[in-house]
């Protein structure tokens, strides 16, 4: 009977423990499932997260006095001697470009630097409103179609949201108007500029209009990028902002009917690309 026993139970034992080998197999594995997609949801909240915290920074919603990668630019070297930010690396550039115009006779100063959202949206609601001439006349006066008028500020002032300046990459120079550059002391400035700046990294993004940039702001001989990030930033805008991310200012709901980001955004002279 014993034998009979022992027979029987030895089988049974291993097949038991087969059994639970198997059910801790299967346990082990749907926890290291379970594992796994917990592990590939944080990286995708994470990724989100980062995406966002990039489009904030494209979009120009942030404080740059509070951000380490920028940095106050010195008095001298502005034209009003107001506070201004550039991140580091386009005001080193910057310097150095400047001290070899120096020693051509050009003076170079920086008229506009970085414009966060709030402040392009003040420039931009100022010329919508009114309160801000644009040659000469008040728009909500003398435009009084809301999409000629959208179109009109268009022409040299960017939409809050798709400005260049947003990013600490692009710089005015000694004045932000066409009227200086046709000045002999502009046409010089400009001229050097021309020559050099792409020396030291800069490029213009907004050249005559034509068939190589046939969209777009008007001539801008001032406004100039440092492209080893400029060329970064034009990039992942393409990726990341779409239209209904551009809200928040005087007339925001004519954005749906343009093509703002393609044409204005990526509307630049293809050096600076």
């Amino acid at each position: 009977m014993k034998k009979i026993l022992l027979k029987y139970t030895f089988p049974l034992i291993v097949l038991i423990l087969s059994l639970v080998l198997i059910v801790i197999s299967i346990f082990w594995s749907l926890e290291q499932k379970k594992e796994k997609e917990l592990n590939y949801q944080k990286f995708l909240v994470q990724q989100q997260a980062q995406r966002e915290t990039e489009k904030i920074y494209l979009m120009g919603k942030f404080d740059p006095s509070q951000r380490e990668d920028f940095t106050l630019i010195p008095l001298k070297n502005t034209t009003n001697n107001t506070k201004m930010y550039l991140r580091k690396e386009t005001l080193n550039a910057f310097l150095n470009m400047a001290k070899t115009a120096q020693k051509d006779g050009i003076n170079l100063k920086i008229a506009s630097a970085t414009r966060n959202f709030d402040y392009q949206r003040d420039l931009w609601n100022n010329k919508w409103s009114g309160f801000t001439l644009v040659n000469g006349k008040k728009l909500n006066i003398n435009v009084l179609d809301d999409l000629e008028r959208f179109k009109k500020i268009l022409e040299y002032s960017s939409v809050p949201g798709t400005s260049r300046h947003h990013w600490g990459s692009d710089i005015d120079f000694n004045a932000s108007t066409p009227e200086y550059f046709k000045t002999a002391q502009g046409e010089e400035e400009y001229e050097w500029l021309i020559k050099n700046a792409p020396l030291f990294g800069f490029c213009q993004p907004y050249t005559l209009k034509g068939t190589s940039r046939p969209t777009g702001y008007n001539e801008e001989k001032w406004h100039w990028s440092y492209l080893p990030l400029a060329k970064t930033f034009t990039e992942e805008y393409k990726n990341l902002i779409t239209k209904k991310d551009i809200i928040g200012f005087l007339g925001d709901k004519y954005v749906e009917g343009q093509n703002l980001i393609n044409d204005y955004v990526f509307g630049i002279n293809p050096e600076c690309l």
